[in-house]
């Protein structure tokens, strides 16, 4: 199957301390891929350097086929990157906040490209309003509607539910099943591991600086042991895994 992204050999260190050590892995093109870790284990690292935010020392990205350091205009035209807080203006209407975005992107009619895009997340009845007036759930689907203009291949999200009440999550969680089943690559990074069980086609666990597991979630389940069966059969959660496995490594 086509690759959207290809990761080899992967390492970047801040002064002295080595942040990758060596990251594999690849993500097929319309799939969910879901990167965990926990806090400093590299995963923001990750995406700015695929996002061509930050350079990388050793090893080779691609991204859409291109190769982030030498083809990153390239790459730019066909990402986009939603970070851990909606980047909208809040002093701007929704409307308004897709039109500036669609005449960045020198598209033809930004009003239509706007209204398109405010139905596709249902934001219809909002679009005249301040987004400062807009919840959190609205907001970050807002957020995500301003990355999705101009139809990029591949979608960034890095920890896009963080400080959503449940019901936002859940909004957030249909509207990134919708983009995939349309075709578009999603590449998540989340600290909620149910996000992943819920989300992910293939998950991969980030821990010091490694890729140490890389699968599906039936796939990873196998490196757990055994249920054990009392009166009904315990199936591991995907946090029991992220533990059992860390857990392994650290003490290695």
């Amino acid at each position: 199957m086509e690759k959207a992204i290809q990761v080899k050999g992967l390492q970047k260190a801040y002064k002295q301390l080595q942040v990758l050590k060596g990251v594999n892995f690849e993500v097929e093109k319309g799939s969910i891929f879901a990167l965990l870790g926990s806090n400093g284990a590299g995963k923001t690292t990750i995406v700015k350097i695929l996002t061509t935010l930050l350079g990388h020392d050793e090893g080779i990205a691609t991204v859409g086929g291109f190769d982030v350091a030498s083809k990153p205009d390239h790459v730019r035209q066909s990402i986009s990157l939603t970070g851990q807080f909606a980047a909208v203006d809040e002093i701007l209407t929704g409307r308004e906040n897709l039109i500036l975005i669609a005449r960045l992107r020198h598209l033809k009619d930004p009003r239509q490209v706007a209204d398109r895009m405010l139905r596709r997340f249902g934001l219809t009845d909002a679009a005249d309003r301040k987004a400062s007036t807009y919840s959190g759930g609205m907001r970050r689907r807002l957020d995500i509607a301003l990355s999705l203009v101009g139809n990029p291949q591949i979608i960034f999200l890095d920890e896009p539910t963080t400080g959503l009440d449940p019901e936002a999550r859940i909004e957030v969680w249909k509207t990134v099943k919708e983009l995939s089943d349309g075709g578009t690559t999603i590449f998540l990074t989340t600290q909620y591991l149910d996000e992943a069980e819920q989300l992910a086609d293939r998950i991969a666990i980030l821990h010091e600086g490694r890729i140490i597991a890389n699968g599906t979630l039936s796939e990873l389940k196998k490196l757990f042991p055994p249920a054990k069966v009392e009166y009904v059969e315990k199936q591991p959660s995907l946090e029991e895994i992220f533990l059992s496995i860390v857990g392994k490594k650290e003490a290695m």
